[in-house]
């Protein structure tokens, strides 16, 4: 179990971070925001990954393609997290 969250710590940190780099703009948040967005962006690629091809991965938890999968999520997190700050900013 103590692996489990240790594994989604780490790659959320590497999603929220290959995020961070990938959308455009200032972001300015802490570690513990990037690795939330990580975790977050995780769990809606793996959602979208099964709704697109209908399958659940039974190979292992940590493969490539979920980390991929990740990354896409992590950036959708992102970009409707800066649309919701910025809205409550105005």
């Amino acid at each position: 179990m103590l692996g489990l969250i240790i594994t989604l710590i780490v790659v959320g940190l590497i999603a929220g971070a290959v995020a961070r780099l990938l959308v455009p703009g200032r972001q300015s948040m802490s570690i513990l925001t990037t690795i939330v967005i990580g975790i977050v962006g995780s769990f809606v690629g793996g959602f979208l990954g099964y709704l697109l091809f209908g399958k659940d991965s039974f190979d292992g938890f940590l493969q490539p393609s979920g980390l991929i999968g990740s990354i896409i999520g992590a950036v959708i997190v992102l970009v409707v997290w800066m649309n919701v700050g910025s809205r409550r900013a105005i």
